[in-house]
């Protein structure tokens, strides 16, 4: 038995394979390092050449954060990319024999190859159409689904949202039918104060301009007021509307605000306010 497996591996070269073992496993080491420092000297320039140029140029802070993470990720993708590569082309494996034998698993690669490019196209018109930027507060919609949130990060295959309660989604670009922004331009916070339906509607005029006059002045993210005045909420109540126009992203600080002093001048001013239960018009 010992003279057979003698024999079998007498028509091996031993040390050859292990000379190339082991040279596979230090060009497999020096690949990683390598990898490593790139990635790291990537991330630092982009951090140190490309930012401060997007500083010094016509870009709102947004924009800035878009572009700067778009670089990153698209970076990223491409040092993974040429690692793998790499890897496969240091083991004797090269892709196209691969892809070419892979049978089902080729098919797979091809769809997701295609769903790659689809975020990539989608994600390349989101940015020339500057649909949104980092820090936009949205709605992405697709079909039935909703999700609503701050833009945190913008990639070439999948944009980060993080929602109210703070859960972060990752949405594929491709996915990204219609965009809801609501950080363009000025935003509309509007206060309705209950009221019952026989107040006297003149007093509250008064008050709420008065109100008006001496608040406003100190909030300089406030750009306009329209006192509506009475209105027959959705609900059924009987309301005093009032819409103040702010800044975007101020506007439920602002109306959270508003809503207090409101509130506080028409009870000071006598006014009985209704404490639960709508005020319904008949």
């Amino acid at each position: 038995m010992n003279d057979f497996i003698t024999k079998y591996l007498s028509h091996f070269n031993i040390e050859a394979i292990v000379t190339a073992g082991l040279n596979k496993v230090l060009s497999l080491v020096l690949l990683f390092v390598a990898f490593y420092i790139i990635k790291k000297i990537a991330k630092a320039s982009v951090k140190k050449v490309l930012v401060p140029s997007l500083k010094v140029s016509t870009q709102d802070i947004g924009r800035q954060k878009t572009i700067s993470r778009l670089v990153e990720s698209i970076l990223n993708y491409l040092l993974y990319f040429i690692l793998i590569y790499c890897i496969l082309s240091i083991l004797g494996l090269p892709i196209s024999s691969l892809l070419a034998g892979a049978g089902i698993a080729g098919v797979a690669v091809g769809l997701g190859a295609q769903g790659f490019l689809s975020d990539l196209v989608n994600g390349f018109f989101i940015l020339i159409e500057r649909q949104f930027d980092v820090g936009d507060v949205v709605k992405l919609t697709n079909g039935p689904i909703t999700i609503s949130g701050t833009i945190v990060s913008m990639g070439i295959r999948t944009t980060q949202v993080r929602d109210a309660d703070g859960t972060l989604h990752f949405i594929p670009n491709r996915n990204i039918l219609v965009v809801s922004n609501q950080s363009r331009g000025d935003m509309r916070a509007q206060i309705d104060i209950p009221l019952k339906f026989n107040t006297d509607l003149e007093q509250v005029y008064r008050v709420i301009e008065e109100v008006n006059l001496r608040e406003i002045s100190n909030f300089d993210q406030i750009t306009g007021v329209t006192v509506l005045g009475p209105q027959n909420a959705i609900s059924g109540q009987f309301v005093f509307r009032v819409n103040l126009f702010v800044a975007n992203g101020q506007q439920n600080k602002i109306y959270h605000q508003f809503f207090g002093f409101y509130q506080d001048a028409l009870r000071q001013a006598g006014i009985d306010l209704p404490s639960s239960g709508p005020t319904v018009l008949k």
